[in-house]
């Protein structure tokens, strides 16, 4: 007579399986959602910290691994995952009702791709199927209405909150929509900072995993003005292969460390030339750069994109969410830069984050 497996030799079996970016069980995360026992076969309900975890594969691993070799009577494993980004500002001052992690991208220099960035950035990530928003909070040069596509005045609510627009599937926030077109914003840090406090605090953003927050290029007011609102998650550094750009993005590094900003890692923008006749590619700007800086500030170095005209013409056109509708070359570099990313979200999120009670559905 075949042996009865219990839930409790699966619960046993997974005790030190981890999560391979948090470093911790995956039962005392409460990723272990539901337990079900057929015979001799097993079907685990897993709840990953984000839509765009880059280990679900090795988790899947560890996980049949460890019923493998701690429960020999199971015979099939089933393993159904599913997704709920843990919140970093949830009870913290300053947190943005519904926003579980806002993260700003900011380089040291301007001409850097840096909108570009965090426009594909928040793309990416809804593509893998979270709830984004993006502020543009570069008040002097807003470019991220023209990218997205998208214009017109934000309606005010009847309790005085602006509605954000929407574009690709985003919410979507800036200074754009509030000017006369080619008017100029001429104000001092405290006009600045006023602004940036009503992006935040009167814009009614929703339920968001993820608000990706466009900063100026520079290290000046606005992202002083963002670490005394909210407790952001963290910051991305964009930067290109050239030694005078490495060296913008140190000071970058160095003025978000000084906010005391986590840096969640460093994208390098313009990375390479691929021919798209020969498939010959060419490192324009120099290579390796971007990653041995990652290295040296401790820091993790999340990938890089190629040049590509079309990407310059989609963001001119205000379409570059087409590029995540089609085999674009940059599609799975920024797809995969996201994962990364997301993963160092949820590494720093864990941090302040509350853990679900443990309740394993039988």
């Amino acid at each position: 007579m075949a042996a009865t497996i219990t839930r409790e030799q699966i619960l046993e079996a997974l005790r030190g399986v981890k999560d391979p970016e948090l470093g911790r069980d995956l039962l005392e995360l409460g990723m272990i959602k539901g337990v079900e026992i057929n015979g001799s076969d097993v079907v685990l309900h897993v709840e990953l910290t984000t839509p765009a975890c880059p280990l679900k594969g090795q988790i899947e691993r560890d996980i049949t691994a460890a019923l493998k070799t701690r429960v020999p009577e199971v015979n099939g494993i089933q393993i159904h995952f599913t997704a709920q980004v843990r919140s970093g500002m949830a009870g913290r001052q300053g947190e943005i009702p519904g926003v579980k992690n806002a993260i700003a991208v900011g380089s040291g220099k301007g001409g850097v791709g840096k909108s570009t960035v965090a426009a594909a950035l928040a793309l990416a990530l809804k593509e893998h199927g979270a709830a984004v928003g993006l502020l543009d909070a570069d008040i002097y040069g807003p470019s991220i209405p023209v990218m997205l596509g998208v214009s017109g005045q934000p309606a005010v609510t009847e309790d005085q909150m602006i509605q954000p627009l929407e574009a690709g599937g985003i919410r979507v926030m800036s200074m754009g929509f509030l000017l006369p077109k080619n008017e100029a914003v001429i104000w001092r840090g405290p006009m600045l900072h006023g602004a940036i406090q009503q992006f935040l605090h009167r814009v009614r953003w929703g339920e968001l995993d993820y608000l990706v927050i466009d900063l100026p290029p520079t290290t000046g007011d606005v992202p002083l003005s963002l670490a005394q609102l909210i407790p952001l998650t963290g910051a991305v550094v964009v930067c290109t292969p050239q030694d005078v750009a490495l060296a913008d993005a140190i000071r970058a590094i160095t003025a978000f460390r000084k906010l005391r900003i986590p840096v969640l890692g460093l994208v390098e923008n313009m990375s390479y030339f691929k021919c798209p006749h020969c498939g010959e590619r060419t490192e324009i700007f120099g290579t390796g750069g971007a990653r041995l800086l990652a290295e040296q500030q401790g820091i993790p170095f999340l990938g890089g994109i190629p040049i590509d005209v079309s990407l310059r013409e989609l963001s001119d056109q205000g379409r570059i969410a087409e590029v995540f509708s089609s085999d674009h070359p940059a599609r799975e570099p920024l797809l995969e830069i996201s994962r990364q990313l997301a993963a160092q979200i949820s590494v720093e999120a864990a941090k302040h984050a509350r853990l679900p009670k443990l309740e394993i559905i039988q």
